[in-house]
């Protein structure tokens, strides 16, 4: 129909020849004759027998493809005669393209130089492919059914599974170009590692949707499961695949470090089994999973809804976090490697120094790229992937902040001693409330609740007025305000995400409530 006479009402749109059944039967028998031929030759061969080679999944593909924009282009999907025989194209289509991808897991397999990981990869992907063969099979003589059902005519010999065999040598050919030069692949090799661990922490949800029972695993559709969620990470693992080609592959750097080519055989198995998981998501939620309002799921005869289903969660979603978790030791160790060391000068945190948040974000940042920062602190040095560490940073910092506090006081003091305790707390009170009128102490409860000590300790307003503030401060009422820094040591990178966390108040405000820290940082919130 033309789309311009969608839009007018229906009592104005031209008249829409309709096709009868027998008149659409007979052009889909002659298009749709290669197909049937195809999918007889598969019910003809014997289960144990390795029928699923490129150039039979390649014709699978194309002929499927060709039938199903045939059955859409007249509707088919929306009647009642021809909707199953369209949803079973669709079902010997997509599991077609399942086969594609495990095959082509197989065959690469040994060309990713995979780390090892806990399951047998090769044979998992074996026996997946298998048990694809066999959900092939049996949609094909579903489909034979519905085809003659409809009358839809075929020859009766069918094309012999010999006709597309693939008798391949193992191997390859012997690298013998030069290398290119590549630049500053240094870089890129770092920014790779980056992103791949920035990646792998957003891709976290993969490993707990993998561990899930089996009659769990309908629940996860949309959350945290869904096609356009799955095929978001596929784009950007595809890119790292392709950043990695054009700026690392067949260069200098890439011949003399070893794990370069094993990062990128991770990013590459990654992006496979997340390709492979998002065109199983999209199966179910399309064709296998309950339609909205509709709590019953839907039921393609011949389609092995478990089988679908444990290749998704059991297999793609499964092997992908573990690879993922492999490839993450990798790429610490390859920043390690390739760090540039750098400083990075930032102030203490405003709120209470460097309590439970803030030193928690700052080892998470440390922890996420794996390479050793220090945290300097008027030349005493502390381990920053250790909260403890920098916990024990506060003590030096809240002593600066009192001896700078001393000259605070004696400067906002009134002249001449109190001569009575009442007096000298009257002015402890006074010298508090000048500092935090001035900004130099922030108040964190008001009214304060003074201990019962002040003004009556030893020494003078200046003893009072510090011994008080330093109550008030341990008791979390008040904290003081200084201009102090610390220095932070490390590879520049880890050092620029450092900086930005600062920058955004080691994730809180001046009285402690968290603020929304940004995209950049996205892998703290997980």
């Amino acid at each position: 129909m033309n789309d311009v006479n969608a839009l007018l009402p229906e009592a104005e749109r031209p008249e829409e020849r309709l096709i009868g059944d027998r008149e659409f039967a007979g052009l889909v028998s002659e298009l749709c004759r290669p197909l049937l031929e195809l999918a007889d030759g598969l019910t003809n061969t014997q289960p144990a027998e390795p029928i699923l080679t490129r150039p039979l999944i390649g014709r699978l593909l194309l002929e499927s493809k060709q039938i199903e924009a045939l059955l859409d282009e007249y509707g088919a999907c929306r009647n009642r005669q021809w909707s199953r025989f369209r949803s079973l194209i669709a079902a010997l289509k997509n599991m077609a393209r399942f086969a594609e991808v495990l095959a082509c897991i197989r065959r690469r397999l040994p060309a990713y130089r995979l780390l090892p990981v806990r399951g047998d990869f090769a044979s998992a992907s074996s026996a997946r492919l298998h048990q694809m063969c066999g959900g092939i099979r049996e949609i094909a003589a579903r489909l034979l059914d519905e085809a003659q059902a409809l009358g839809i005519e075929r020859r009766a010999s069918a094309r012999a599974s010999a006709d597309f065999a693939e008798k391949l040598p193992p191997g390859r050919l012997a690298h013998t170009s030069d290398e290119r030069q590549g630049g500053d692949a240094a870089s890129t090799v770092t920014h790779l590692a980056t992103e791949f661990l920035n990646l792998a922490a957003e891709a976290d949800w993969l490993g707990s949707a993998a561990q899930l029972a089996a009659e769990e695993w309908s629940a996860c559709f949309p959350d945290p499961v869904s096609e356009e969620r799955l095929r978001q990470l596929v784009f950007r693992f595809h890119s790292l695949q392709s950043l990695y080609d054009t700026h690392v592959a067949a260069t200098g750097i890439e011949s003399s470090d070893a794990k370069l080519p094993i990062l990128r055989g991770h990013a590459t198995v990654v992006y496979h089994l997340l390709d492979l998981a998002t065109d199983l998501a999209h199966f179910y939620e399309r064709h296998l999973g309950p339609l909205p309002g509709d709590e019953d799921p839907r039921r393609l005869p011949g389609v092995d809804r478990e089988l679908i289903m444990a290749t998704l969660f059991g297999y793609a979603l499964a092997f992908a976090s573990d690879y993922l978790a492999g490839g993450q030791s990798l790429c610490q160790d390859i920043l390690r490697r390739y760090a540039e060391l750098a400083e990075l000068q930032v102030p203490v945190p405003t709120y209470r120094g460097f309590h439970v948040r803030p030193s928690n974000l700052v080892a998470r940042i440390v922890a996420h790229y794996g390479s050793a920062v220090v945290m300097d602190l008027g030349g005493t040095r502390f381990d920053a992937a250790s909260p403890f560490e920098l916990f024990r940073a506060n003590e030096t910092i809240n002593a600066g902040k009192r001896r700078w506090l001393a000259g605070e006081i004696a400067r906002v003091r009134r002249p001449g001693e109190a001569s009575k305790p009442a007096d000298t707390a009257d002015a402890v009170r006074t010298v508090i409330q000048q500092l935090a009128g001035e900004g130099r102490v922030v108040l964190y409860r008001q009214p304060l609740h003074f201990s019962p000590e002040i003004g009556q300790r030893a020494g003078g307003v200046l003893e009072n007025a510090t011994a008080e503030i330093a109550h008030l401060q341990a008791t979390g009422q008040l904290d003081i305000r200084t201009d102090l820094t610390v220095t932070f040591i490390g590879d520049r990178r880890v050092l620029a995400d450092l900086d930005l966390l600062a920058r955004h108040g080691y994730g809180e405000d001046a009285f402690g409530n968290n603020v929304t820290l940004p995209s950049a940082l996205a892998y703290l919130r997980r």
